[in-house]
């Protein structure tokens, strides 16, 4: 059953070089108990659709058309305060960028995660504490660090909160922003395998953007493939690493170093991200494409299905091959 429908989702951002369209046309649907991943490089509009779905956005952004169905109800046409009442962290909630800089340095991380509750429920403030050591114990932080200012928590420790922060409310649907940012290696293996596990426990709906692929290939039932506020590929997980229908998931997954089968040399993207003030007249990635032709730099490609459950945005999607 479809949790999450988005239609033609596009937000754009007013700066002095002019309009940057950083969320364009976005199309994609998520089920109840499924994990979504948002894959791209960095300044794909990746974290640009992650605000819009919370309505988080800054000052100079504007949701130009779109719908967002949250269980049938188009989330967009709520106004404000109702959205940040009724759907933000109960029905939506956020594990957000860089947990280092998520926490008020003033504020004992307990009470901050308390917060979330005794704002959007009407929980007494002695069930709100025990509700949060619950939560504390359930993203492996001992109880007795309810009192800690941020500063005395490790990185993993952060992001665990912010976690807890996230669940505080049992929302259906969370949207992780890059939830291994920052972190070690060791640390990133411990948090994903947190997630998963409360994810599974929970049966809740996830987001998780990225631009790790090897994240994705762990996590992930179905993958969206972002590049310049677009959607160019979209399917199974399975089959995106198997069977990439799109130039820029190929460049991806040879970029992608493995331990498995025989040596071979990683080959880079070249050239740049495009500027989405002024994004190429066609195929966003043409300029970058080793597949690219006249028609690519003079016609709209449109996000179609090459095979059951497989979409790209490429003209010689059926062509192409890893």
């Amino acid at each position: 059953m479809t949790l999450l429908g988005v239609e033609d989702l596009t937000m754009h951002y007013s700066t002095r070089g002019g309009v940057v369209r950083a969320v364009d046309g976005v199309s994609f649907s998520l089920e109840k108990g499924k994990v979504l991943g948002l894959a791209g490089e960095s300044g794909s509009g990746k974290s640009s659709i992650a605000l819009t779905l919370l309505r988080l956005l800054p000052s100079n952004a504007k949701i130009i058309h779109g719908n967002m169905l949250l269980d049938g109800e188009d989330i967009l046409a709520i106004p404000e305060p109702e959205f940040r009442r009724e759907i933000r962290w109960r029905r939506i909630s956020l594990i957000s960028q860089a947990a280092m800089n998520s926490l008020n340095p003033v504020f004992r991380v307990g009470d901050q995660i308390k917060e979330a509750i005794t704002v959007h429920s009407s929980l007494p403030d002695a069930q709100a504490t025990m509700a949060v050591k619950r939560l504390l114990g359930e993203v492996g932080i001992s109880q007795d660090r309810y009192s800690a200012f941020p500063h005395e928590l490790s990185g993993g420790m952060k992001q665990r909160s912010i976690i807890a922060m996230a669940l505080a409310l049992d929302p259906p649907l969370v949207v992780a922003d890059e939830p291994t940012t920052a972190l070690d290696v060791i640390v990133q293996a411990q948090i994903l395998l947190l997630l998963k596990s409360i994810q599974r426990k929970m049966h809740m709906a996830m987001i998780i953007i990225t631009h790790d692929l090897s994240l994705v290939a762990e996590m992930c039932d179905d993958v969206a493939i972002i590049y310049g506020g677009q959607i160019v590929e979209y399917a199974r997980a399975s089959k995106i690493f198997h069977n990439p229908k799109h130039p820029y998931t190929i460049g991806l997954i040879r970029a992608i170093p493995s331990i498995e089968g025989e040596k071979r040399r990683l080959i880079s993207i070249s050239g740049e991200p495009p500027d989405l003030i002024k994004p190429p007249p066609a195929c966003r990635f043409a300029p970058r494409c080793q597949y690219a032709t006249q028609k690519c730099n003079t016609e709209d490609p449109v996000l179609e299905e090459v095979e059951p459950g497989h979409y790209s945005m490429c003209w010689y999607a059926r062509d192409i091959h890893l």
